[in-house]
């Protein structure tokens, strides 16, 4: 066998392969607002959120050079197709948090999404990513100073749409919009969000610690009876979602979003006093806990 044989597959010249991206299980840790990414990520099923970012010189994606600078960018929730981004005809930026991963660290994939849309030329549908590698900068290392996510809800994907949208592109929003989930975000908590879907109300809270202290806050709320919006609400589950636990309260099907803040402020500071108790938890606390563990349903 002669020697170029032998060179390790994947490699150029004998250049060692890029490392692959380790897994993060909590991948948007540090960022200002990380629960309000999760809930982009997850939760959401129509929003929108401007960023800037700072490209630094010198970066390319899959060969080709990426715009040094500060750039605004879209971020949103997904886009038409599940495609990952779009570099529309105006120079707009769209890339969505929604889209399949390559690694396993969602904040390294959506920098290599953001990267490659910037890349492409106006008026592209960027319909792929090349996969993230260890080398790949983490969304802290590109985002402007001071960025802090605040998603606009939308009750339908009309944000898909440029100005000069073809009837047929209208046509299709349309048949898409006749899917849209009501979802509204709800004062009391950082980061929470109501929706209404077949019939039936739900509150999803996304919380901000580490998801073994807030399962065992929650646990402690459910032995003591503290754990719902009070009555005729019903703590159904969690979500496990970006290393994040969301949990999942059945409300009142006829009762308007904006009414459940005051209980839902009230249940958050019991969460946090329940965050701040330091004793081994009771039997019935870990019985509540396993209770808990049991009607957790991964996202991701």
């Amino acid at each position: 066998m002669g020697k170029a044989s032998r060179k390790k597959r994947g490699t150029t010249d004998g250049a060692a392969a890029p490392k692959r991206a380790p897994f993060v299980a909590r991948p948007f840790q540090g960022l200002a607002n990380e629960t309000e990414w999760v809930a982009m990520r997850e939760i959401l099923p129509a929003a929108t959120a401007p960023v800037k970012v700072v490209v630094p010189e010198g970066t390319e994606v899959g060969g080709q050079p990426v715009p040094a600078g500060e750039h605004e960018v879209q971020l949103v929730t997904v886009l038409p197709g599940a495609i990952p981004a779009l570099h529309r005809d105006n120079g707009d930026v769209l890339v969505a948090l929604q889209s399949r991963t390559s690694s396993g660290d969602a904040s390294r994939d959506l920098v290599q999404a953001i990267f490659t849309a910037l890349a492409a030329d106006a008026g592209t549908s960027v319909n792929s990513v090349r996969p993230a590698t260890a080398d790949t900068p983490r969304l802290e290392d590109i985002l402007a100073p001071g960025q802090e996510l605040a998603p606009t809800v939308h009750q339908d994907f009309g944000f898909w749409l440029a100005e000069d949208a073809s009837d047929e592109q209208r046509a299709a929003l349309e048949q898409m919009n006749d899917t849209a989930i009501p979802m509204e975000k709800v004062d009391g908590a950082p980061t929470a969000y109501w929706c209404h879907m077949t019939g039936r109300s739900y509150l999803r809270w996304i919380l901000g610690e580490d998801e073994d202290a807030a399962l065992q806050a929650m646990a402690r709320l459910q032995a003591a009876g503290g754990h719902t919006l009070g009555e005729g609400t019903e703590l159904l589950g969690a979500f496990r979602a970006n290393g994040l636990l969301v949990p999942v309260i059945e409300v009142d099907a006829q009762a308007e979003a904006s009414t459940f803040s005051g209980a839902l402020a009230e249940l958050q500071a019991r969460y946090e006093a329940a965050l701040g108790q330091s004793e081994p938890l009771t039997p019935a606390e870990r019985k509540a806990r396993d209770g808990l563990v049991s009607r957790q349903v991964t996202l991701r």
